[in-house]
Formats: C-alpha cells, sequence, structure tokens
C-alpha cells in the first residue's frame, strides 16, 4: 500500500532542513528522512502534525494509491 508523499518540496519551501521539521513535529531528522523516501509512514497523528506545521491539508501532503493488485 504505497503512500506518497511531498514532504522534502513544501519543507524546503519552508526552509527548513529535516532536522528542524522533526524538532517541530517531535521526530527525529531521520523519521522525516525515512518518510521523505518513502521507506517509513507516518502515523496519522504525526501526518497531522506535519500538516499543521506546514500550513495546509494533510491530503496535500501524503497521498494514498492502491495497488492493482489489491483491487483485485
Amino acid at each position: 500500500m504505497p503512500l506518497y508523499n511531498k514532504l522534502k518540496e513544501y519543507r524546503a519551501g519552508l526552509q527548513v532542513n529535516q532536522h528542524e521539521m522533526g524538532r517541530l513535529v517531535g521526530v527525529s531528522r531521520q523519521t522525516i528522512s525515512q518518510i521523505e523516501r518513502g521507506d517509513y509512514s507516518p502515523s496519522v497523528t504525526l501526518a497531522l502534525k506535519i500538516a499543521k506545521v506546514i500550513g495546509v491539508p494533510v491530503e496535500e501532503i501524503f497521498q494514498y494509491e492502491e495497488d492493482e493488485e489489491n483491487e483485485k
């Protein structure tokens, strides 16, 4: 179940690095890096915190797309 995100783009727009974004939402730099790479799907709470800090709806940052296999 792929969860795609635009966190890196939005973070760059705020001109903050991964460490600072992690501090703003209460996680480590490594967690922000893993989310941006798609290696980690954040909890609903963390996704909402990130969206609040960035100032956009959570759907603007995170998008879920079904696998074709799951649709059958």
